[in-house]
């Protein structure tokens, strides 16, 4: 359910009351009667257009007839929620929800160093090649001057 948007790591509001076992109405209640705890940095609306790729990538969900825009809650967002929803499910959600976002910063920086790694080594073929193609013209030319007899 953690998806990348603006660049950011974002779990949508309706993702989240399904979590959180509660309707999405209920958990944007408490967002807007706290919304002093909400930056944009924590949570943020999403766009039309954002809304339709969402759609367009998640084929098989329900988006339902809802006529508003949904939130984004970046990680820090799901934390604050949890000083909102005081419910146990809301906690122990959450502890799995902060798990999630560290394995997927995990996996992001080994990836990272892999494509790094990967970038060295065909950076290192390309040159292996250059040289390659340059000593094989050397040698063309040896040979064409040779048959000339020069």
């Amino acid at each position: 359910m953690i998806r990348v948007i603006r660049g950011q790591q974002v779990i949508i509001d309706r993702d989240l009351a399904l979590l959180y076992g509660v309707e999405t109405k209920r958990l944007n209640e408490q967002v807007k009667r706290n919304i002093e705890r909400f930056p944009e940095d924590f949570m943020f609306q999403l766009s039309k257009e954002e809304v339709e790729i969402l759609k367009s990538q998640n084929a098989t969900s329900s988006w339902g007839g809802d006529r508003r825009l949904p939130y984004a809650f970046t990680e820090q967002g799901i934390a604050m929620l949890s000083s909102v929803l005081k419910s146990q499910t809301a906690v122990e959600v959450n502890i799995r929800i902060m798990r999630a976002f560290v394995s997927m910063r995990r996996l992001i920086a080994t990836n990272a160093q892999l494509f790094q790694r990967l970038e060295t080594i065909e950076y290192h073929q390309l040159e292996m090649k250059r040289h390659q193609e340059v000593t094989d013209k050397r040698i063309d030319e040896r040979y064409i001057l040779r048959r000339a007899g020069v």
